[in-house]
């Protein structure tokens, strides 16, 4: 038996609640497979399109009186992770019933302690929500603030804040769960990042990315594998480039030169250079 780590992309769960539900059902069927084979299954999620769209939505209605006041990143972060992971728990639950499987599915809402110090806080980079195109992101950026950028040739999004994870606050029950031998859903949207103040958790307006926060889970729950799926069918450089290449293999040399290529075409994008524009 082993113990996976399964990891889904906040973009391959689709651009609605109906959408995500019809999509999650279809994706609960391999992720049973993997249970019925004997492996213990965690699963995390991202969540940037549902969290921006949550944020926005709520801003929006605040700024038309709908509502009485805007919602707090942090707690749409939570609320990203409690209505995917209702989704995700209901549609393994059900298959996992479908085949005479009796284990139990729990949805985790996680906080992922970051540091306060991390330099991220002063350079978002994490893109969220919908794609746009130039006037509308430039119209949304003047009206709200926002910093929105050019997102992997597809239009551009918000960014935000996305610290480090430091540690999942909730690993302890988590492991218990995992142990008991129950379906854990665990860091959804990267977890709900907080720093600890003067021996108290505080959210912070940010996003952990989500790969990065089943990383450290993974480590936390000594798992033998961690598997990231997402919208393509493979990992690619130059996404979206006359030059992307999709890769089936390759080296840590390799893995690392594609990292400090990816950091230092970040970098550039938030000076606004190499053709990437960063609307403030």
């Amino acid at each position: 038996m082993k113990k996976l780590v399964i990891a889904l992309g906040g973009n391959a769960l689709g651009n609605t609640p109906y959408e995500q539900l019809r999509l999650v059902t279809e994706t609960a069927k391999p992720i049973v497979d993997l249970i019925e084979a004997g492996n213990q299954v965690v699963i995390a999620h991202g969540n940037g399109p549902q969290v921006g769209m949550i944020n926005l939505a709520m801003s929006t209605a605040a700024a038309a009186k709908a509502i009485k006041s805007d919602m707090p990143f942090p707690e749409c972060g939570a609320m990203s992770q409690g209505y995917i992971g209702y989704h995700l728990q209901n549609s393994i639950q059900n298959e996992l019933k479908a085949r005479g499987i009796k284990k139990s599915v729990a949805t985790v809402v996680t906080q992922v302690l970051v540091d306060e110090n991390d330099p991220a806080f002063s350079h978002p980079t994490k893109p969220i929500g919908a794609f746009y195109s130039k006037e509308e992101a430039d119209r949304i950026a003047a009206e709200k603030g926002y910093t929105m950028i050019e997102d992997a040739g597809r239009g551009y999004r918000q960014v935000v804040p996305s610290p480090k994870p430091v540690d999942v606050v909730e690993k302890d029950m988590v492991n218990t769960l995992i142990d008991a031998g129950h379906v854990v859903i665990t860091v959804g949207g990267g977890g709900i990042p907080v720093i600890e103040k003067d021996g108290k958790l505080l959210g912070v307006p940010a996003v952990i990315d989500k790969d990065f926060a089943s990383a450290k889970l993974a480590e936390l729950v000594k798992a033998d594998a961690l598997v990231i799926l997402t919208a393509v069918d493979r990992v690619a450089i130059n996404w979206g480039k006359p030059n992307q290449t999709s890769l089936e293999r390759m080296t840590c040399a390799e893995a690392e030169q594609a990292i400090i290529a990816s950091l230092e075409n970040a970098a550039a994008a938030l000076r606004g250079e190499s053709g990437t524009k960063v609307v403030k």
